[in-house]
């Protein structure tokens, strides 16, 4: 599709606009905004970037075209050839320029908190957690992404309750957000001894991480409580009260960590989670649909509301929302979920 002149006409008066906005007196004393306005600059001088590169290719494009009327053969099949690669570049740049012109761009780009809950299942549904906690960060790993635990809540035979952890790096709520929903898992479990299939859920959520500059938080909406964190079955391992519950009055959101054994640290991590859940649910307001939004984005648990499954005697991972099948379980569970996060940007695209 052509690039239309139009929109980028305003986005060239808007990049103005913006650097005139950046040097005012009364923007540069206010942190915040000149942050927000920094972001939008960035954003849009890239497009612009992209804008110029797909001028180019298309100049180019057109030379080889004139190209394929050359009374020579060699010259034709060079033209060829150049026009093949030139309109795979020219795609790829569209499909830039497109992302880029999405008013979701500075969301995609951002870090952004996973939370993993067990869901139907017992027991099984705990090591599930764990699993898809494990693929998470094999993936990141893969990819040069940084994961960091925020808060976790083990079970007793080594799965987890809920975990959430946050994923650094450029793009990383772009990819991770196909991840929202609820996944299940067929398997014989280790709990079963009859060698039976059980099937079982663990649900996730993926926010974006929030800055402080870009949503500040009240002191006196807090009330923050310290205590002792505590181990399986009870025990103290800390002597101090390192653990952290943050109580968000307005909301009654509490967000408790504990992984730490500094009280500092498990603050810092508390704020992170509830900054990017204060930034939801302020999102979920502009779109009416307060109270909804996080029961659509993770459901009950309850298996009929699956985006995926993980069928393991099958050795089959399927994208129930796209019709994906794949036959590679290990290699998914592993970390490996190139393939699947590609088909649902097409697929995405394509909608």
């Amino acid at each position: 599709m052509p690039i239309q002149t139009q929109g980028r006409r305003s986005v060239e008066l808007r990049l103005e606009e913006l650097s005139k906005k950046m040097a005012s007196g009364s923007v540069l004393k206010d942190p915040r905004n000149y942050a927000n306005l920094s972001r939008e600059y960035k954003r849009l001088e890239q497009l612009v970037q992209k804008y110029t590169e797909y001028d180019r290719l298309e100049a180019e494009l057109a030379g080889a075209k004139e190209l394929l009327g050359s009374q020579e053969a060699e010259l034709r099949d060079v033209a060829e050839r150049e026009l093949a690669v030139l309109e795979k570049k020219l795609a790829a740049v569209q499909n830039e320029i497109d992302d880029m012109s999405n008013p979701d761009y500075e969301e995609f780009q951002k870090n952004c908190i996973v939370e993993i809950r067990a869901g139907a299942g017992g027991a099984e549904a705990s090591l599930f957690a764990a699993d898809l906690f494990r693929m998470y960060q094999k993936y990141a790993e893969n990819h040069g992404f940084r994961s960091e635990i925020l808060s976790s809540h083990p079970s007793e035979i080594g799965g987890f309750k809920e975990i959430i952890f946050l994923i650094s790096g450029e793009n990383a709520y772009r990819l991770f957000r196909f991840e929202k929903g609820v996944h299940r898992v067929q398997r014989i479990p280790k709990t079963e001894a009859g060698g039976r299939i059980h099937t079982s859920t663990a649900t996730v959520a993926v926010l974006p991480e929030v800055e402080e500059t870009q949503l500040s938080i009240d002191p006196n909406d807090l009330r923050v409580d310290t205590f002792r964190a505590g181990g399986h079955g009870g025990q103290n391992v800390n002597k101090v009260s390192s653990a952290v519950r943050l109580n968000h009055l307005p909301t009654g959101m509490v967000v408790v960590c504990q992984d730490e054994r500094s009280q500092h640290k498990n603050r810092e991590k508390a704020m992170k989670i509830l900054r990017a859940r204060l930034a939801e649910a302020e999102q979920e307001k502009r779109d009416a649909e307060i109270h909804e939004q996080r029961q659509k984005q993770v459901g009950t648990g309850d298996r009929s509301e699956k985006i995926r499954t993980y069928n393991f005697p099958q050795s089959r991972v399927t994208d129930h929302r796209i019709g994906l099948t794949l036959y590679n379980l290990e290699n998914v569970i592993d970390g490996d979920l190139d393939e699947v996060f590609t088909k649902l940007e097409e697929y995405e695209r394509s909608g």
